[in-house]
């Protein structure tokens, strides 16, 4: 595992651990039973849909505050603009995420019809409660940063409460470790099954990347092309080289007008070529 994403999972760690200090599991489960429904994932038969990101800080392009003022806004834009899910940071030390983030992005989102994600470096199933419990209707699952029966407890948490999943890999091993563990899982199950492009050491993007794995993708499962995606001309590509979607953070929130680059993008992935 990286440096960073030792940190990160160190940190998350703690954080479950001051977290069940306030709150008991049976507490938070009975708050988690008792939110409303979050909207189903719904993917466009159009053939390729985008997971919008709200994302106030990066570790890699530093702070994303100038066109944040308004993220709720911003949320509900992403919402009109098409995009199937909304991404939420909740890490606080690096990516200054909380989750009343994601429970205000939740509410914004619900007249919506447009579930919120909870993208934290999650170690513990008790995080997946937390997740229902703030409105989310999904959690990101990095396979590099934990063990195969980690994975499968937060999966099956993730299945209990009737969350998708999307399945974060970064390399042909990731892949491999998830196939293995999906392999066991109920095709009733919503999973998408992400590639990250960018590297953990020098958190710079490597495009080629998604070229490299893209013969080893689950052709079972929607397959998700994070980080690097930015523009139509490279929506138009992954959808080529088979990706279902793309998860899109940091040049939607660089844009005073996201709804208008969302729509240049599904445009062009959703369009045959001629």
């Amino acid at each position: 595992m990286s440096h960073f994403l030792d940190e990160m999972a160190r940190s998350s760690a703690a954080r479950v651990v001051a977290a069940k200090r306030l709150e008991s599991l049976a507490n938070l489960e009975r708050r988690a039973a008792a939110a409303a429904p979050a909207a189903p994932l719904s993917l466009s038969p159009a053939g390729f849909d985008v997971i919008a990101e709200l994302k106030l800080r990066s570790p890699a392009a530093g702070q994303l505050g100038e066109h944040t003022d308004d993220w709720r806004a911003r949320v509900a834009a992403y919402a009109r603009g098409g995009a199937a899910a909304v991404s939420v940071l909740t890490e606080p030390s690096r990516f200054d995420g909380t989750l009343e983030h994601l429970r205000e992005v939740a509410r914004v989102l619900a007249p919506l019809g447009v579930p919120a994600m909870r993208k934290d470096f999650l170690v513990d199933p008790y995080q997946v409660v937390e997740a229902r419990a703030a409105g989310a209707g999904g959690v990101l699952v990095i396979v590099r940063m934990l063990s195969r029966a980690q994975i499968t407890d937060l999966l099956d948490q993730a299945a209990a409460l009737g969350l998708f999943v999307l399945l974060e890999a970064f390399d042909a091993a990731d892949l491999e470790s998830a196939r293995e563990v999906l392999g066991r899982r109920s095709a009733e199950e919503r999973i998408l099954v992400g590639i990250n492009s960018r590297d953990l050491q020098s958190l710079k993007v490597v495009q080629r990347r998604f070229t490299e794995l893209a013969p080893l993708l689950p052709r079972q499962l929607p397959c998700v092309a994070e980080s690097g995606v930015s523009s139509a001309a490279d929506a138009r590509t992954m959808r080529a080289l088979g990706y279902r979607l793309a998860l899109i953070g940091t040049a939607l929130m660089g844009r005073d007008d996201p709804g208008v680059l969302l729509a240049e993008i599904l445009d062009a992935a959703r369009t045959p070529p001629t």
